[in-house]
């Protein structure tokens, strides 16, 4: 796990080592401009080579300081610098207007507002790199006119051209939201963006990985200092081998299916959950639709559960440790049913009528996964989704989400106007404590977040890019990836980070032409990848 940290906090820790003495502002920028110049020779060693051309557009703050750096730097390689400013050098910080100085000794300063005519002189310098350092992580407003008109003609210009220039943004490209990766006037997609000491969330969240480019990151001497509350998953914990054992020490996953004919998101579930390394995995359906499950699966065991009841009595069995429902379920009153009894609701008359019986679902000893049909289930009755607990792990994409939580969606929904504007880390956070459990948000930037605060990220973007996963049946497999980790006694949270990492991991190893039925069975791989 990594820190994802927000503008605030990434000000915080700067500011706590310069009042500890540990660094000053100005060696802070120093670092930071030439680790810029590091990182665009080591992504692309032919600049390295020789002199080019670049334009380097420097704002009113700190961002602009470090571009100041960063044409001096590139300047003093023997390359040719032109440098535009926006805003007055005289109302800079202290450090940035001490970078300005440095620069104004070694070559001119002209104002930005000259590139909305300076397509012919700009085409005969012929820049081979563009340097945003216009707002980076400062940015709190949308961009103004002029700067979007700007960026689009500069932009625009070399394209019709047919020699485009490299982008590289310093700390996020000018307009994006640091904090949620919304776009506050970005127009330009970099190539791309030098970050420094840690991601920032807006890198990973909502538009950001389609503006960054490619994101690295820079240690500029801050190691040690802290500050971040939420976490980009990196990899599952250990836990995942086995080292002997019957098969009831590695739990017993129980998944409720569907009628005949919707039965094979239920069965994606169940060898998702054997192959996450479940002792037993139960498929609970219908009588109707136990043979056609039968013929289908051989290591997964098969009961006949046609209501709540039933559910209440197998759920006696206190050796079932995790519970899913949800894929291919149903919405009517039965399955509202057998909702009421994983919750252990006893004499819940569900939507339809029907009486549940017992008392003996999910608890603190027993997670219990809901996903697709289960959150439709929920979204409608008030009685059931008021019966969530912490052993629960919902996992929406964002239609589903909505109509569970449509007012942190509308929230979400809304344009940006405003930085630091609200994120899907906010939305997940909210939406778990709303429903005292564990929310996996799905999505190329899926969010996690659990009702204490907990919260982490995995991004199915730039070398972790996925989009294989956009196939029927790909999230009831991961549905039943965290019923396997449950069952084998990770928490609700820490079972919804391994499972979102294993099963992006897995796609990633199949790649191209993917099915979700092959999700199950790539995964042996991924283990020995791991050392199991």
């Amino acid at each position: 796990m990594t820190e994802l940290l927000t503008s605030a906090q990434m000000r915080a820790i700067e500011a706590a080592a310069i009042a500890g003495g540990a660094v000053t502002g100005l060696a802070l920028m120093e670092r930071a401009g030439r680790g810029v110049v590091e990182a665009i020779f080591a992504e692309w060693p032919d600049l390295r080579a020789g002199s080019f051309r670049a334009v380097v557009l420097c704002g009113p703050g700190n961002n602009g300081g470090d571009g100041f750096v960063v044409a001096r730097l590139l300047k003093e390689w023997g390359w040719e610098v032109e440098v535009f400013l926006h805003g007055d050098p005289e109302r800079m910080p202290a450090d940035a207007r001490v970078n300005y100085g440095r620069w104004v000794e070694m070559g001119e300063v002209r104002p930005l507002s000259a590139l909305r005519g300076a397509d012919a002189s700009l085409a005969a310098f012929g820049p081979d790199l563009f340097v945003d350092a216009l707002f980076g992580t400062g940015l709190s407003r949308l961009l103004d006119d002029q700067l979007v008109d700007i960026q689009e003609k500069v932009s625009l210009g070399w394209d019709a051209r047919g020699a485009i220039p490299r982008w590289v943004a310093v700390d996020v490209p000018s307009g994006l939201c640091a904090d949620s990766g919304r776009s506050l006037g970005c127009r330009l997609p970099c190539d791309l963006t030098v970050t420094f000491h840690a991601r920032k969330r807006g890198h990973v969240l909502a538009e950001g990985p389609h503006f960054c480019g490619v994101v690295r990151v820079v240690d500029i001497g801050l190691e040690g200092a802290g500050g971040g509350d939420v976490v980009e998953i990196t990899a599952p914990g250990l836990g995942l081998g086995k080292g002997g054992g019957h098969k009831f020490l590695y739990g017993h996953a129980f998944v409720l299916g569907g009628a005949s004919g919707r039965g094979g998101a239920a069965r994606l579930a169940a060898r998702g959950a054997l192959r996450m390394g479940a002792g037993l995995v139960s498929v609970g359906c219908p009588g109707e639709a136990l043979v056609e499950n039968a013929a289908r699966l051989d290591a997964v065991m098969l009961r006949v559960v046609e209501e709540g009841a039933d559910l209440a009595r197998v759920l006696e069995d206190g050796r079932i440790r995790a519970l899913c429902l949800g894929p291919g379920l149903g919405t009517g009153a039965r399955e509202a049913g057998l909702v009421a009894a994983a919750l252990g609701i006893g004499g819940h008359v569900a939507s339809g009528g029907e009486d549940v019986v017992g008392g003996s679902g999910s608890g603190p000893g027993r997670g219990l996964v809901l996903d697709a049909d289960a959150l439709t289930i929920l979204a409608r009755d008030g009685d059931l989704f008021g019966a969530l607990h912490g052993a629960c792990v919902l996992t929406p994409h964002g239609g589903e989400f909505a109509r569970l939580f449509p007012d942190i969606a509308e929230r979400l929904a809304t344009p940006a106007v405003a930085g630091p504007a609200y994120s899907k880390v906010d939305a997940t956070r909210e939406a778990a404590v709303r429903a005292g459990c564990v929310i996996l948000f799905k999505g190329a930037d899926t969010v996690i977040a659990a009702p204490d605060g907990r919260c982490a990220v995995h991004a199915a973007a730039y070398d972790r890019a996925a989009p294989w996963l956009a196939t029927a049946g790909a999230g009831d497999v991961l549905a039943g990836f965290i019923a396997g980790l449950m069952a084998r006694g990770y928490s609700p949270f820490d079972a919804a980070c391994a499972g979102a990492w294993l099963h992006v991991e897995c796609a990633l190893d199949f790649g191209p032409g993917l099915i979700a039925e092959d999700l199950p069975d790539i995964l042996p791989n991924v283990f020995r990848r791991l050392g199991l």
